[in-house]
């Protein structure tokens, strides 16, 4: 936090300090903003990597390295036509198979041509590269493919990383583009001054270089996992969480402008008021956001650190470079509507008057009828969200040809094909495995054969590398269906009952199927934490326990309700396909963490009312007082993560939509009729067991 100076408000020189401060944010912060464009360089998209060691299929994938697999992951190039590919078809299909396994990033042979059994397709398997070249080795192959005389596209697991390094590419220009609108025309529309958003945009965009300057240093060095969906949070986290930070001392610094004549005691007395609050909000995000280190699943336990880092750098921004910036601005910050000096005027709140009256006459009755709306709604149409996985080819919100050729693949041949199952077992259980592997419902028991001396699958002798063989077999269902997971359920259940079979089921569907319980299973971990921790934060803040678990409690419901409603909207309006297990996770520890912080933002402001006034008048002061700045706070916030959206995939639409969603609910019917309420109803009874020196404790005269 900024060092106040303690000189008199009169004294010549006190601009000094301030304007070193901002002289040494935009010298140092400020070329740190090249560090935004490099992030994608850093970030890795590839699912396989993001499992921890201890799941089968990454210690599956260990044994099949070994086999001459290692660093490689397939693309199928798949050709259809309306009608049976001709002779000449055939021949210059065939020609492309010698003339793919050229192009600079592919591994090895081209496997095919192998035409359907209709006669109306072919498929390759070209063995690419894995890495930050893959997505370059896929567009070269479809530049190497242009001009084909059927249609064609490249798909399996390079087409899909490909493509989705493709969705991430100009992240950081468009994003900011559109965030950085949106907040500066709300900031217009709340203050009515071109300065002050200006003002509040560069705080925001020197925390975002200062953030983006520390990630990047880590995701280079691996100690953080980046990809692209934490990326494109960071950007929108930073922004958000540092513009309601700013939002915070500006309207503060704007009152004691009205009370104090001199705007250095006017920086002081707000700076002293606001600092605490904002503080313990950023500590509350960074803390639930650290939670997430205790996920399995990397690209989970990527963003705490990620976020987390750009948290720290939102409250620095706001603590130290605006205020700075603030006090040397002084009144004019707020031209054309400029604060004037006036300590006997008695501040109006417009509608939010009227809001504290609505709640002060029937407080019990507001309450009992907020909260039974929302428990009604996330009661019926929370359990309607599916959010129990996605196969990669649905996480696309435009066409792409990864999908494009997905489905071309699944109208001609086994769904599975290009990204086989793959198991690793004992020599001695070969005929055992192969066995069961064709008897498993969803596999097609032609395409299981072992790995062979003579390269391809069923060519030569059995391989073996270190007493061990290597299986493949092609799925009959999609690769990253509800039913291949089935499919490697019911697989690995009968494998792991042969007796020193040591076997090990791997491959893209494995992947999948891992990553998908591996995310459930940290949901599960990871919410009861975070409520847990936040809790103790409010606790020692509010110095209280019953106005903690008051608000834990709203907080909680509004995420249920807001799951309700999205499923409604996922479900009915949007015809999405599902979501994955870390959406609901996602919006949980954002919702959780910044919904509290508006109640924090209330409360203590209540709180150092109601020591002055009754627990009564202090809420209804508090809610009057912070219901403009909360408001305009959540609205900047809803904008930003709906920001998001402009990212053309499933994941990022979706938490866009509940983060934005669940931050207006949270913002504009929880913190401004259901908390306020409820502690009117409550009493002096919020504040136990704590003992706050308030008139309630007074007693009263006798007549």
């Amino acid at each position: 936090m900024i060092a106040m100076p303690s000189p008199e408000p009169r004294r010549r020189w006190w601009w000094v300090l301030p304007a070193l401060v901002v002289a040494v944010w935009l010298v140092g912060a400020g070329p740190l903003g090249a560090y935004v464009g490099k992030l994608s360089s850093a970030a890795k998209n590839d699912s396989a990597s993001f499992l921890p060691a201890s799941s089968e299929s990454t210690r599956a994938q260990a044994i099949i390295a070994g086999f001459g697999d290692a660093g490689v992951i397939p693309a199928v190039v798949v050709y259809g036509s309306d009608s049976a590919l001709t002779p000449g078809d055939r021949a210059a299909i065939t020609q492309d198979a010698r003339r793919l396994a050229g192009v600079p990033g592919v591994a090895g042979p081209v496997a095919g041509p192998v035409f359907s059994a209709d006669g109306k397709a072919a498929e390759l398997i070209v063995p690419v590269t894995s890495g930050d070249g893959t997505g370059a080795t896929v567009s070269a192959l479809r530049a190497a493919l242009t001009g084909s005389p059927v249609t064609v596209y490249v798909a399996g697991p390079a087409g899909i990383v490909a493509d989705l390094v493709s969705a991430f590419k100009g992240i950081d220009g468009m994003l900011l583009l559109v965030t950085g609108t949106l907040v500066f025309l709300i900031l217009v529309a709340v203050y009515r001054s071109l300065l002050l958003p200006v003002t509040v945009l560069v705080t925001a965009l020197l925390a975002l270089s200062v953030a983006a300057a520390v990630v990047y240093q880590l995701a280079v060095h691996d100690v953080i996992t980046l990809n692209g969906q934490s990326q494109g949070i960071l950007f929108i986290l930073v922004i958000g969480a540092c513009t309601d930070y700013a939002l915070l001392l500006v309207a503060r610094y704007r009152e004691e402008l009205v009370r104090h004549e001199h705007r250095l005691t006017a920086m002081r007395t707000a700076y002293r008021s606001a600092a605490p609050p904002i503080l313990a909000s950023g500590t509350t995000v960074v803390l639930a956001l650290l939670c997430l280190l205790i996920t399995d699943l990397r690209s989970t336990s990527g963003l705490g650190p990620v976020g987390a880092v750009g948290i720290v750098a939102a409250l620095l921004a706001a603590l130290v470079f605006l205020p700075a910036a603030l006090l040397l601005l002084g009144r004019v910050a707020y031209w054309p509507a400029r604060p004037r000096h006036d300590p006997d005027h008695e501040p109006t709140h417009g509608v939010w008057d009227r809001v504290a009256a609505l709640v002060a006459r029937r407080p019990r009755l507001t309450w009992i009828v907020v909260a039974g709306t929302l428990a009604l709604v996330a009661a019926v149409f929370a359990p309607m969200l599916k959010a129990d996985g996605t196969s990669q080819t649905d996480v696309f919100l435009r066409p792409v040809d990864a999908v494009a050729g997905q489905q071309l693949i699944a109208a001609h041949f086994p769904a599975g094909s290009g990204s086989p199952l793959q198991v690793v077992a004992a020599q001695g259980s070969l005929e055992q495995v192969v066995a069961v592997m064709r008897r498993t419902p969803g596999i097609v028991p032609d395409t299981v054969a072992p790995a062979s001396t003579g390269g391809a699958p069923g060519t030569g002798s059995p391989k073996v590398v270190d007493g061990r063989v290597l299986v493949s077999g092609v799925l009959a269902v999609p690769t990253e269906s509800p039913a291949a997971r089935d499919t490697v359920a019911t697989l690995r259940d009968q494998l792991h009952a042969i007796p020193d079979a040591q076997a090990l089921v791997g491959g893209q569907p494995a992947v999948q199927a891992d990553t998908i319980a591996t995310s459930e299973s940290d949901r599960s971990k990871v919410i009861p934490l975070i409520l847990l921790v936040v809790l103790l934060v409010l606790v020692v803040l509010l110095r209280a326990l019953v106005a903690p678990l008051l608000l834990i409690a709203t907080v909680v419901l509004s995420f249920a309700a807001t799951l309700g409603v999205a499923a409604l909207v996922f479900n009915h309006l949007f015809h999405f396909p599902g979501a994955d297990p870390a959406v609901p996770l996602f919006a949980f520890v954002f919702l959780v963490a910044l919904g509290v912080d508006y109640n924090i933002f209330l409360m203590t402001r209540v709180r150092e009312e109601a020591s002055r006034h009754g627990t009564r008048d202090g809420t209804l002061l508090g809610l009057r007082a912070t219901g403009g700045v909360i408001t305009s706070a959540g609205v900047v916030l809803a904008a930003t993560f709906a920001a998001l959206a402009v990212i053309p995939l499933l994941f990022l639409a979706q938490v866009a939509f509940l983060v934005a969603f669940g931050v207006l609910l949270d913002t504009l019917v929880v913190r401004s009729l259901l908390v306020p309420s409820a502690v009117l109803d409550l009493g002096r009874h919020t504040w136990w067991p704590g003992a706050l020196a308030h008139p309630d404790r007074r007693p009263r005269p006798h007549h």
